[in-house]
């Protein structure tokens, strides 16, 4: 197939192209490159450097899918600029659908968020309950859903509202969950948990990336519509433990002013036949041995929130 990835350069993009290339589809990745381009070169790869509020000179025809990553990603970055997050992550998307179906684009997938639950006291928040967004992020992609699902009887679409990615890419990110604490661990020898029992549902850069590859693959039979990609529903404490049992390090917790607690139910993704293969342990392992063999080492580009202030990136 012939794919074009938004926001490919990013953390999510620098591990799913590898996995397209690998599989044999042609990919375009067309991205800002904000945060770098760690994409290797390849003669089924055209990396294509633009903005994606500015498809004009972009064109889709003979791409089979979309798969739409650009974001302003996280709550701290998108209060840097509501402005202009509302401007990519719901308007520049409206304009990406529209186009797609006018160059007669089969499927669009989009990358949601779990977070628009908002707080839940379910034991299994499903894709049928009400969504509470309570920060302008999440808003953000709510609003973005409702856009593109409103084009769902012109092109195959799927959203996917993925739990905290974590683990290693290219383009690595060291403000997620996982990744921020076993990196406070080894470098630090101190955790610093901010509340520590909320619940939040997590899951493998691997594995998130499969769920594309698995979607692609199976388009004509998985029905539009959303779709949880969660698998391990921890407390941000017990991933500090997790940590720790792997690090020799402290653990100190402090009061916290984000009160989002939920869990993802997955169950509707893996009807589809999708299967994890990894986990949050396996994250913190690899982490650990890409620090300690020198390959992992602090950037501020692996901190979106630095970073965009730094070069004042709006």
């Amino acid at each position: 197939m012939k794919i074009l990835v938004t926001g490919g350069s990013g953390y999510k993009g620098s591990v799913l192209i590898p996995k397209l290339l690998k599989s044999g589809h042609k990919v375009t990745s067309f991205d800002t490159n904000w945060f770098g381009d760690y994409l290797q070169v390849s003669n089924s790869l055209t990396k294509l450097k633009g903005d994606i509020r500015d498809l004009k000179d972009l064109s889709l025809k003979g791409f089979d899918t979309i798969i739409h990553l650009a974001n302003v990603a996280n709550d701290p970055a998108v209060e840097l600029n509501p402005t202009m997050s509302w401007e990519i992550n719901v308007l520049a998307g409206h304009q990406l659908i529209e186009k797609s179906i006018k160059e007669n684009v089969k499927h669009f997938i989009f990358a949601s968020s779990g977070s628009v639950y908002g707080i839940k006291e379910e034991e299994k928040v499903t894709e049928d309950l009400p969504l509470v967004p309570i920060s302008t992020y999440n808003k953000t992609k709510m609003i973005a859903e409702r856009v593109f699902i409103s084009y769902s009887n012109n092109i195959k679409f799927h959203s996917i509202r993925p739990a905290t990615v974590c683990g290693l890419s290219p383009r690595m990110r060291l403000d997620v969950a996982v990744n921020l604490l076993t990196f406070q661990a080894l470098t630090k020898g101190k955790i610093t948990v901010l509340g520590g029992t909320q619940v939040r549902p997590n899951i493998h850069i691997d594995d998130i990336c499969d769920v594309y590859l698995h979607l692609i693959s199976n388009y004509q039979h998985i029905d539009s519509g959303f779709y949880n990609a969660g698998f391990e529903n921890i407390t941000i404490l017990d991933i500090a433990k997790k940590i720790q049992s792997k690090v020799n390090c402290e653990i100190e917790i402090k009061d916290s002013n984000d009160p989002r607690s939920y869990r993802q139910d997955s169950s509707k993704l893996i009807d589809t036949g999708f299967i994890p293969k990894k986990n949050v342990s396996i994250a913190i392992d690899e982490i650990i041995q890409s620090y300690n063999s020198g390959q992992l080492s602090d950037k501020s580009e692996w901190h979106t929130v630095k970073w965009m202030k730094e070069k004042d990136i709006k």
